[in-house]
């Protein structure tokens, strides 16, 4: 019996070493083996290899608004920029949570009270109120002791507080309440519409919802009934038309009361972006301006548009969909919110992150 040790070719090129094709004698009544390479891979393949970073991960965050979200990261609260730069960081470590800035002012709450805080992350407005709202249209509606008024950016009173409840400003109105029935007043503090409504809410798009008995309808600015008081249930107006409900069913209108969309649906959102949810025979979809379904899909929840994409759930997760319906990133996701500068608010298991239009998480930057 002879013995045949194969001698194997060896190609060394650009720092890799290779083992070239070799055949070795087959065993009687055995197939040849296939033949083999082994490589070793050059260091310098591994240093420039691209490491995939990290995405940013927090305890808590906010929408992006006026370029900025708040974030908390471990005892670190703060503020990014879409980029996911740290761009703010807040001073007194009292502060336990930190809205979105509305006006260059954020609220700001230290224990049971509240403050602002301006872009530095210092206190603008010292904590002192009970409650304190966002700042719109110049003005900030807060409770003092145990009533509500509005103060002005450097934290002094313009409206002094005597009202049960006030809400922001829109349109140059303000709701309030006094003795369990709802008004408004202007910036000055007067009384623009009486207050004799069981209910009312923000002007939107110049009309605003009030309720008398139980049935709602819109007023304008003025303070007219622009809307009969005939609804069952009634919401803002948004791109020119208003869901209201009669009965069990929801439909559209328009500023003068007229329907644009006949009551047929189980349940309604507002427009955003041309479209609107709607819940019709067990299954949400997006009809546009005509009462035409757009969009229809298995979803077990569907969200507004925002930026061209909207929020949807399938199977317990969220994802979002595109203006044609197309899942443009997929469903993995514990929650999801809207996108704003071009970045949306996302639960990754107990924490949150951001995502992109393309699917990516947020990163920090290089």
């Amino acid at each position: 019996m002879s013995f045949f040790q194969p001698i194997c070719p060896v190609v060394a090129s650009c720092g890799v070493v290779a083992i070239a094709s070799c055949s070795l004698p087959a065993a009687q009544g055995s197939a040849p083996p296939a033949s083999m390479m082994v490589e070793f891979i050059n260091p310098a393949a591994i240093e420039t290899a691209q490491v995939m970073p990290e995405p940013l991960l927090f305890q808590s965050a906010t929408d992006f608004a006026e370029g900025t979200a708040a974030v908390r990261q471990g005892d670190k609260l703060g503020y990014i920029n879409p980029d996911g730069s740290w761009v703010i960081t807040v001073a007194d470590e009292n502060i336990e949570v930190s809205g979105p800035f509305h006006e260059e002012l954020a609220v700001a709450r230290a224990g049971e009270y509240h403050g602002y805080i301006d872009p530095s992350g210092d206190w603008a407005i010292a904590v002192q109120f009970k409650q304190a709202k966002a700042f719109a249209e110049g003005l900030a509606a807060v409770q003092g002791g145990e009533k509500y008024g509005f103060i002005n950016p450097r934290g002094q009173w313009v409206i002094e507080p005597e009202y049960e409840l006030a809400e922001s400003f829109a349109d140059g109105l303000a709701v309030v309440k006094q003795d369990g029935l709802y008004g408004y007043v202007d910036r000055s503090g007067n009384l623009a519409i009486p207050i004799q409504y069981k209910d009312a809410w923000q002007f939107s798009e110049a009309r605003a919802v009030v309720k008398v008995d139980r049935q709602y309808g819109y007023i304008a600015t003025d303070g007219s009934i622009a809307v009969p008081l005939t609804y069952d249930g009634a919401f803002n107006f948004s791109e020119g038309v208003a869901r209201v409900r009669q009965g069990p069913k929801w439909g559209f209108i328009d500023p003068q009361g007229n329907w644009v969309i006949p009551p047929e649906f189980d349940y309604a959102s507002d427009f955003s972006e041309g479209y609107a949810v709607v819940l019709q025979a067990g299954n949400w979809v997006y009809i546009d301006q005509t009462g035409a379904v757009a969009i229809a899909g298995e979803f077990d929840y569907a969200g507004d548009f925002a930026e061209g994409l909207a929020t949807i759930q399938k199977a317990g997760k969220y994802g979002y969909i595109d203006t044609t319906g197309a899942i443009v990133i997929t469903p993995t996701f514990q929650n999801a919110g809207p996108f704003s500068a071009s970045r949306a608010r996302v639960q990754v298991e107990q924490r949150w992150a951001f995502v992109k239009p393309d699917g990516t998480l947020l990163t920090a930057p290089e």
